[in-house]
C-alpha cells in the first residue's frame, strides 16, 4: 500500500472534515449556545436603554413636577366648572353672570337689554352636567361683540351655542326699554364638576350643659347640719 496520499483525496479529506465541523456546528452549537447568547445580548441591549430613557425621566422630574405645579396654580386662579354644587344654584349664577355682563357690555342698559331668559333642562349621561339658559336679547353690534367675547373669555368657562341675529325692522320704546338694532338669541351653558362644590359642615352639637352641683348645707357647731 502506498503511503503517499495524492493532494485530491488529501483536499477531499479536508472538505469533508469542515462538512462535518459546519454540520455539528449548525445542529449543536448555534441553537445550543449562539441563538440563546444572541438574545441575552439584546436583552441587555434593551435593558440598558430602558435604564437610560429612566435616567433621563428622573433627571426631568424636578423641571415636570414645577410645570405641573404652575399649571394647577394656574388653573385654580381660573377654575373651568361653575362653581355652585347643583344645577339649579348653577342656574341661577349664569343668570346673574349673564346680566352682569350684559351691564358691563351696556351700562343702563342702553344699546344691550335682556328680553328673556330662561333654562334649558338637558338630561343627559355625561360626566359633566350641564347647565344651559336660553337667552333673547336685544342688542347693538359693538356691544354684542363685546358681550359675547366676555362671556366665553371669562371665568368660569362659558359657552354660546346656536347663535341667531337678526336685524329689528323697529326698537323698542320705552322707558328702561333699552337695546339696539338687533335682535339675538343663543344658549349660553357651563358644565358643572362631577363631584360638585364641598359639602358643607354639619353644625357643631350644642354642649351639653354641666350639672348642677348640689349645695352643702353649713355645718353648725354642734356638729348637726341646719336643715
Amino acid at each position: 500500500m502506498n503511503p503517499n496520499v495524492e493532494p485530491r483525496e488529501r483536499w477531499l479529506a479536508l472538505g469533508l472534515l469542515l462538512a462535518a465541523l459546519a454540520l455539528g456546528y449548525l445542529l449543536l452549537i448555534h441553537p445550543w449556545w449562539t441563538v440563546p447568547m444572541m438574545q441575552v445580548n439584546e436583552q441587555v441591549q434593551d435593558l440598558r436603554e430602558r435604564d437610560l430613557r429612566m435616567r433621563m425621566q428622573l433627571q426631568q422630574a424636578p423641571q415636570v413636577r414645577r410645570q405641573l405645579q404652575a399649571a394647577s396654580a394656574a388653573q385654580s386662579q381660573r377654575p373651568g366648572f361653575l362653581p355652585e354644587a347643583s344645577v339649579e344654584l348653577a342656574t341661577a349664577g349664569l343668570v346673574q353672570h349673564l346680566e352682569a355682563a350684559v351691564r358691563q357690555a351696556s351700562p343702563g342698559n342702553r344699546s344691550c337689554a335682556i328680553r328673556n331668559q330662561s333654562p334649558l333642562a338637558v338630561p343627559s349621561q355625561d360626566r359633566y352636567p350641564r347647565v344651559v339658559v336660553q337667552v333673547r336679547l336685544s342688542c347693538g353690534t359693538p356691544e354684542l361683540m363685546s358681550l359675547l367675547h366676555a362671556l366665553e373669555s371669562g371665568s368660569p368657562r362659558l359657552f354660546v351655542n346656536n347663535l341667531n341675529i337678526l336685524a329689528q325692522r323697529q326698537t323698542y320704546v320705552g322707558a328702561g326699554s333699552g337695546g339696539g338694532g338687533l335682535d339675538v338669541s343663543f344658549d349660553l351653558y357651563g358644565y358643572l364638576h362631577p363631584a360638585g362644590a364641598m359639602p358643607v359642615a354639619a353644625p357643631a352639637p350644642a354642649p351639653t350643659p354641666a350639672p348642677k352641683a348640689t349645695p352643702v348645707p353649713p355645718v353648725t357647731e354642734g356638729g348637726a347640719s341646719e336643715s
